[in-house]
């Protein structure tokens, strides 16, 4: 065997045992000393720190005290597409082939940290930590941290996004929650996330006093955390198209000079070199503010909590725009009016009864007076459509809804993963018509209404 070739062959055993070390510490907590060892030559030759093996150990706190690994952890995990032409060059290949047993020591460290979540009771110090180790996941993946895991916009990844929400949730069921809101110090630790603020609605009528106000703290960040990229997304094209219906108003700030010499070139004179001019053009600038009303409907049953939070961020910040009538039911097998509180999605949201069944017609029976203008209305129906036992009176509703001149779009889920689930009895019958159910994506949803309210 060649120098070369023995090279190559040392590069990919090494790569191999952190790998085969990383299986068996996701699927097997017990430590095996053979891997364990091994890894630990290779890591300690290759010049990285020991404390990449370690679980216990933060990516945080390994960065604090090796901080020239920090630019190595963003992106670590997206796909180069100059590698594969860098290995038909013998010598890329061979450094790309060292260059991936460093990548693979890392890459380990960020997926065991993040997926070996152990069992038992859990920590808010731990719980925090689960989450920074996450975010640095979603940097490895090139995503914003707190993308993938739910109530946030963005991300590139999507896929792994609810496994990651779902661990979450299961650290936080793990966590004695009710006894650490009650200690400002344990409290101060969390950081608010989806699965976090999914539990404090749920347990929200058993907290009191101090549990009660940093519950409550928590989810304000939360929503401020959501509004905060939602509002971004909705305010990069609000404004109306041009009236042009309406004459431009005669002022100076709205002169169009270009258009104005363009048109007056006639009148130039060659020989005092001077343009007269006849007509000035102005620019028109009213926008048309036809009022809309959006009504937003959103199924609060258990299954749908992601949705009923980032919608009813989102129908407050539509609320807020000029000739917007914004109007938010929730429902389960009751149905509540929250349009009073649509202005401020925190009091909206301790307002929710999360859980629990639905029933759309009721729900529909609520909205349906609400249209006054079908052709100036878009209502928003954001549910799973798993109807107990009603499928075709919602369905007759939703059907008359559409006909009346009303823009009705069903929406699966609104989530940052884009993942849903829909009834298929429903999804067949809104495709023919002529109304399919749009793509849980978040993004989808607010390009579909600016498109209609603006």
């Amino acid at each position: 065997m060649t120098g070369q070739n023995a090279d190559t062959s040392s590069h990919d055993s090494r790569r191999q045992v952190l790998y085969w070390r990383l299986l068996a510490r996701l699927f097997d907590p017990e430590e095996q000393a053979a891997l364990e060892s091994a890894s630990l030559a290779v890591v300690e030759d290759i010049g990285l720190p020991p404390a990449l093996l370690d679980p216990k150990v933060s990516v945080d706190t390994t960065v604090q005290r090796h901080p020239e690994l920090a630019a190595e952890f963003d992106g670590l995990m997206v796909p180069d597409p100059e590698s594969a032409n860098a290995a038909d060059d013998d010598g890329a290949g061979e450094r790309d082939r060292a260059a991936e047993v460093r990548r693979a020591a890392l890459v380990s460290k960020v997926l065991l940290n993040v997926f070996a979540s152990g069992s038992g009771t859990v920590t808010a110090g731990q719980l925090s930590q689960w989450q920074a180790d996450a975010g640095w996941l979603e940097r490895a993946l090139g995503c914003e941290p707190g993308a993938l895991r739910g109530g946030r916009a963005g991300g590139t990844v999507p896929e792994i996004g609810p496994e990651l929400g779902a661990i979450e949730a299961d650290l936080v069921r793990r966590m004695h929650l009710r006894e650490v809101l009650a200690d400002p110090a344990l409290a101060s630790r969390l950081t608010p996330s989806m699965s976090l603020i999914e539990q404090l609605l749920r347990d929200k009528g058993n907290l009191s006093g101090v549990a009660l106000a940093n519950a409550k703290s928590l989810i304000r960040r939360f929503v401020d955390e959501v509004a905060e990229v939602l509002r971004t997304q909705v305010e990069k094209s609000t404004v109306g198209a041009l009236d042009r219906s309406v004459p431009p108003k005669r002022v100076f700030r709205n002169l169009d000079l270009d258009r104005t010499i363009w048109k007056n070139l006639t009148n130039w004179s060659p020989e005092e070199e001077r343009l007269y001019v006849d007509r000035l053009y102005y620019r028109h600038t009213a926008r048309k503010t036809t009022p809309q009303r959006l009504i937003v409907v959103v199924d609060q049953s258990g299954s749908m909590v992601d949705s009923m939070v980032n919608c009813t961020i989102l129908a407050s910040i539509f609320a807020g725009l000029p000739k917007v009538d914004v109007h938010l039911i929730a429902y389960d097998t009751r149905a509540i009016d929250l349009t009073p509180w649509v202005d401020d999605p925190f009091e909206t949201l301790l307002r929710t009864n999360l859980g629990g069944g639905n029933d759309g017609p009721v729900a529909m029976a609520m909205a349906r007076p609400k249209i006054t203008e079908p052709r100036s209305t878009v209502m928003v129906w954001i549910s799973d459509f798993y109807e107990f036992g009603r499928s075709q009176p919602l369905f007759e509703g939703i059907e008359a809804v559409h006909r009346s001149g009303v823009k009705f779009i069903p929406v699966g889920s609104v989530t940052s993963s884009g993942r849903q689930e829909v009834n298929p009895w429903f999804r067949e019958r809104f495709k023919a018509l002529g109304t399919p159910v749009l793509s849980g994506h978040i993004r989808g949803l607010v390009h579909e209404l600016k498109t209609f309210l603006t």
